[in-house]
């Protein structure tokens, strides 16, 4: 598929806003992930601070105990990451968790207002980060001290970061598979959309073809919406083609009506001027009234060529009709036909245009053939090719490429026919061929003569 291909383009863009969108949507849940896990883990450590103030106590000596230890069993497990600690007014560490071992929580010196909590992360065993959460209570002294009077103490509770980092991880791994086999997903269903989306495109391309070939005269309306001008625009622009088609040819008929009678008076001159003994004054007459006439044949055969088929037509009616009507001439009666058509062969080309190539390969073949000529039409691997065979001289292969140009004729005489044309059948028989973008080879035929191939491609055949 090519970097112009318009279903690449599209795929491609719709390929980028996917996965910006779902790497956007997995960072964004990523980290809305990790906030809720900080906040469960602020509320667990919440609830350590609570059991742990409810569980202080002050004996008459002035010392801190706890009544209950914390249930979970990491405080008790030597640098497990949960740990706590409670100090005194100078900061003194009073009591701490086992999980602390020889090591005590960094806490900063800030002022802490009685039963506020902090919010801290600071290095801890190993410089590992923690998040710290403390607060500080006020406690009465025992009953037989009445004159110590409030106490207060700074209990701390922290956990190991790499516990919030570890479950973010572990959440963005499986998040970015999820996210992975959604984008895969929503990859085909826009696939499969551009494919739906641009499908009317292709039918607007085969409707196409189906107009240069001939099955369809004009586009159909039962596009969608968005399709529907395009296919009017090309609608218009056939009609203009066919209009300029019209217009050419009758000015090609007009131009050859108008020379008719002044081409026929210059004729007439030349002979009277031979008459009266000025040759040479005839034979430029002669000339220029003969090179008149091949421009004016040229032009009209041109005009002919419509280089738009407009719809198929069966060949073998056209190659039956031209030789029934060259078999009608003098030169045609002493001629033997031999015609082979396959069945249903058809071609998308204008009418006209088929009968003017094969009128002048049959016409070349009648001129130069000794009494038998070989008409056969028949697919072959490029398309359908027209072979029309004679008995007579040939060509030699030297001279084949100068009967193909304009005005170029050979200076040979056929049987009984004097010199040949005016140079302009093969070469006019080549031209519609490429019109329709076949080809005109010459070649020896079989018994000799000339054999002359003329080939429409395979978009040209029925």
């Amino acid at each position: 598929m090519s970097g112009r291909s318009l279903r690449l383009r599209l795929f491609a863009g719709a390929a980028i806003w996917v996965t910006a969108a779902l790497v956007i949507a997995g960072l964004g849940l990523a980290l809305l992930f990790e906030r809720h896990v900080s906040r469960r883990v602020d509320a667990e450590l919440e609830t350590y601070l609570n059991q742990l103030a409810g569980n202080v106590a002050i004996g008459a000596d002035g010392a801190v105990t706890l009544t209950r230890q914390p249930a979970d069993p990491r405080f008790t497990t030597p640098l497990s990451g949960l740990y706590w600690e409670i100090r005194d007014e100078n900061g003194d560490t009073l009591l701490r968790s086992r999980s602390l071992w020889d090591e005590t929580l960094d806490l900063p010196a800030d002022a802490l207002g009685n039963g506020a909590v902090h919010r801290h992360v600071r290095p801890g065993p190993g410089d590992a980060p923690l998040i710290v959460r403390e607060r500080q209570v006020s406690y009465e002294s025992a009953a037989d001290d009445p004159g110590a009077g409030l106490r207060d103490l700074r209990i701390a509770v922290a956990v190991d970061r790499a516990e919030v980092t570890r479950a973010t991880r572990a959440f963005a791994g499986e998040l970015g598979l999820s996210l992975a086999l959604l984008g895969g997903v929503l990859l085909a269903a826009a696939w499969a959309q551009i494919q739906f989306g641009l499908k009317p495109l292709e039918t607007v391309r085969r409707a196409i073809g189906a107009v240069r070939s001939g099955e369809m005269a004009r586009l159909p309306s039962d596009f969608p919406a968005e399709v529907v001008p395009l296919a009017h625009e090309v609608n218009d622009l056939l009609d203009a083609q066919d209009a300029t088609i019209e217009r050419a040819r009758t000015r090609a008929a007009d131009l050859a009506h108008g020379l008719k009678t002044p081409l026929t008076v210059l004729s007439s001159h030349a002979e009277r001027v031979r008459a009266g003994g000025d040759e040479q004054a005839a034979d430029e007459l002669e000339e220029i009234a003969g090179t008149m006439r091949r421009h004016v044949e040229r032009a009209i055969a041109v005009a002919r060529l419509s280089h738009r088929p407009s719809a198929l037509i069966d060949v073998e009616p056209v190659v039956r009709r031209v030789a029934g009507a060259l078999a009608r001439t003098p030169a045609g009666e002493r001629i033997q036909w031999d015609i082979a058509v396959s069945p249903g062969t058809r071609l998308a080309v204008d009418p006209e245009d088929l009968y003017e190539a094969l009128g002048n390969l049959a016409d070349n073949a009648v001129k130069w053939a000794r009494g038998r000529i070989a008409v056969t039409v028949a697919p072959d691997a490029d398309g359908t090719a027209i072979v029309v065979e004679d008995d007579g001289p040939g060509i030699p292969e030297a001279d084949r490429e100068t009967v193909l140009r304009r005005w170029e004729r050979l200076d040979v005489s056929g049987p009984g026919q004097g010199r040949s044309g005016s140079g302009l059948g093969l070469a006019i028989v080549a031209e519609i061929a490429r019109a329709y973008g076949g080809d005109l080879t010459l070649g020896t035929a079989a018994s000799g003569g000339l054999r002359a191939a003329l080939r429409f491609p395979a978009q040209a055949a029925g």
